[in-house]
């Protein structure tokens, strides 16, 4: 945690010094996100319990660098030793702009830490996000988008290294507008690829089809709503098809 807590600081303070050149404000916004089902990479993380998850993210100025601080719980007994708290500074801009093939990137690194796991457990694992959106590449209606995930145990301990490894998904989003709806509904279209995460297989993991929109409520506040449906496809990912509902109230101060 230490470690994490010193990036981010460091972070910090290096955005500090460009709060005057970039002559904007700090940007504070808040996500309270509840998961009948968390599906994490496609694996049912907390069985068969929900999830509730807190974020804080600070955009430094408008920058593209920022932080985000998490905290994720079950909503029930169980997996009280599951609770994780996520540290990620990341950056996010755009190449290419306005191109055909503008692309628009956020990379980031996370400290992940389970306060309730013994420290011979690997409570500690630091993961990499390589996140890339093509807004105009298919003429504005599909969006295409690639992520990738390599996650690592933190400190020295070798005995598990095994839990290395790369989860590779591939979306596509669609818009679908209604004139009696006060915002369109997302549709999306999700890929997953397990390249050894976990120890588990190399292999297509899972495809999950998703709906949700966006309820304004003023300028600041916001609730968006959606539906998924999780096609395993892989048992040592998931052993059954999953439906799950996900609703977040997310709250900009500046």
């Amino acid at each position: 945690m230490r470690k994490a807590i010193l990036l981010s600081g460091v972070i910090v303070l290096s955005m500090v010094f460009m709060a005057d050149a970039a002559e904007k404000e700090l940007g504070i916004n808040l996500d309270l996100t509840y998961t009948s089902k968390w599906m994490s990479k496609g694996v049912e993380a907390y069985g068969q319990k929900g999830g509730l998850f807190k974020t804080i993210d600070f955009d430094f100025w408008g920058t593209g660098f920022g932080t985000k601080v998490t905290h994720r719980n079950a909503t029930s007994s169980g997996y009280v030793n599951s609770q994780r708290f996520d540290y990620r500074p990341y950056f996010k801009s755009v190449l290419f702009r306005d191109a055909a093939y503008q692309t628009n990137y956020n990379i980031s690194v996370g400290y992940e830490h389970y306060p309730r796991h013994p420290r011979r457990a690997a409570n500690t694992t630091w993961e990499w996000i390589f996140s890339f959106t093509w807004p105009n590449l298919l003429g504005g209606k599909v969006v295409p988008t690639y992520v990738a995930h390599y996650e690592y145990p933190a400190g020295v301990n070798q005995a598990f290294r095994g839990l290395t490894g790369w989860v590779h998904r591939f979306i596509l989003g669609y818009d679908v507008d209604n004139p009696e709806l006060p915002a369109p509904i997302h549709l999306s279209a999700e890929a997953g690829y397990s390249d050894g995460l976990g120890g588990r297989v190399h292999d297509w993991a899972y495809f999950t089809l998703g709906a949700s929109t966006k309820i304004k409520i003023n300028d600041r506040a916001a609730i968006v709503p959606g539906v998924y449906h999780q096609l395993s496809v892989d048992d040592s990912i998931c052993k059954r098809d999953v439906t799950y509902a996900m609703v977040s109230m997310k709250y900009k101060f500046k």
